[in-house]
């Protein structure tokens, strides 16, 4: 386990290699859960990733996919071999901080709005692509049902050889994918048009702090008391609004104030320089992890010219409380295979910019749930070699 003298695990290691949060379910995950009978091809995918990637006892798993049909306890016992695939796949490729691609949820949203109270379903919208998510409104004072990450880590905390990040959804995004049907009523309605933005604003800021202080919070402190050491807030909805950047800071410290475990944050894909001055206050962040390479070239080299995608990350080197960049080096958009060379050119490029290693850790751009596990998987792999050979390079 690596530590540091200052409490903070991993934030200061040179070029730590993790994964940002979610991979594909496989077939036979996905088919055995759904009560749709397995295929041949799906029993040999899960013996297949079980060889390759040092499952051990997969077996037990292949005679549990042959029965038919699953009750509820079993369709939870394919999850969480699931899970023991996700880890093992990330650790056989080398990672040094893992999860298990959060094989156990449903949806990002869904499923913490499902734990919790206060909402009530709306129906399904469209996220992007051909991606939908249902959508909640909020009704009623939000708490927390129960929390909703607590058996999963529990389980992967004992299946694990490498150390856990846990990947939670954020205050910000839960409260920008509702509806508010109790914030804003028909009193602020009645108000003059020239205040009703102000009023719209304050009844936004107070659903947000009220997800992040009676939502958020307490599932945080339930993952602290199980020996949760590193979180990882997933901010997609953070840059939706460039007016509310100020709330968006508000909901994470509102979320972690006081709270003694390693908090990051995922920003996902947007013009990150959107963020600027927003997120000065958000002093208990220790690391933001930011997708690049989809912005980037191909072409190798570490000067600007080569790596346009990347031009961004001084705003982030000069934030007061010197945060910690969860570089993206792999495009999650795409199957390309990012040669280890490509991925080396780019960590010794913020490297240079930031001027301490430390500050650089290694990653995908997102989540890698949009590539088939193959793909997924020798991204990750390079992605592992490259920053070894950077390493090597820099004298690591």
């Amino acid at each position: 386990m690596t530590t540091h003298p200052n409490g903070d695990a991993f934030t200061s290691t040179p070029l730590l290699t993790h994964e940002v949060g979610s991979l594909d379910k496989l077939g036979w995950r996905a088919k055995s859960v759904a009560g749709k009978k397995l295929e041949e091809k799906d029993l040999e995918e899960a013996r297949s990733w079980g060889r390759r990637v040092g499952v051990e006892g997969y077996e037990r798993l292949i005679e549990l996919l042959q029965q038919s049909p699953l009750t509820r306890e079993q369709k939870d016992e394919v999850k969480r071999w699931s899970s023991r695939y996700g880890v093992r796949m990330q650790e056989s490729a080398g990672l040094d901080v893992v999860y298990d691609g959060e094989q156990q949820r449903t949806e990002m949203y869904q499923w913490a709005v499902a734990h919790s109270e206060g909402f009530e379903w709306r129906g399904s919208v469209r996220a992007f692509d051909n991606k939908y998510y249902s959508k909640a409104a909020v009704v009623a004072p939000i708490s927390l049902k129960e929390p909703y990450h607590n058996e999963e880590f529990a389980f992967l905390k004992d299946v694990a050889r490498a150390e856990l990040k846990v990947p939670i959804t954020g205050a910000y995004t839960i409260g920008d994918w509702s509806f508010d049907e109790r914030y804003f009523s028909e009193h602020d309605l009645r108000v003059p048009h020239t205040e009703r933005k102000a009023a719209r604003k304050e009844a936004r800021r107070r659903l947000i702090v009220d997800v992040a202080r009676n939502m958020i919070r307490p599932n945080l402190e339930a993952l602290i008391g199980l020996g949760a050491r590193w979180i990882q807030l997933d901010e997609p909805g953070g840059s939706t609004e460039p007016d509310e950047l100020d709330l968006f800071t508000e909901s994470f410290n509102e979320s972690v104030r006081g709270l003694d475990a390693v908090f990051s944050t995922h920003l996902c894909f947007s013009d990150y320089q959107l963020f600027f001055p927003g997120i000065e206050a958000m002093t208990a962040c220790k690391q933001f992890a930011v997708g690049f390479a989809n912005y980037d070239s191909r072409d190798l080299g570490v000067s600007d010219e080569a790596r346009p995608g990347y031009q961004v990350i001084g705003r982030f080197r000069d934030l007061s409380y010197r945060p910690s960049l969860g570089l993206g080096v792999l495009d999650i958009h795409t199957d390309f295979i990012e040669p280890p060379e490509l991925v080396r050119d780019r960590i010794p490029y913020a490297v240079e910019v930031f001027g301490d290693p430390g500050r650089i850790q290694v990653t995908p751009d997102c989540g890698l749930r949009t590539r088939s596990w193959d793909v997924a998987y020798r991204k990750l792999v390079n992605m592992v070699e490259g920053t070894r050979m950077a390493k090597k390079e820099l004298g690591l």
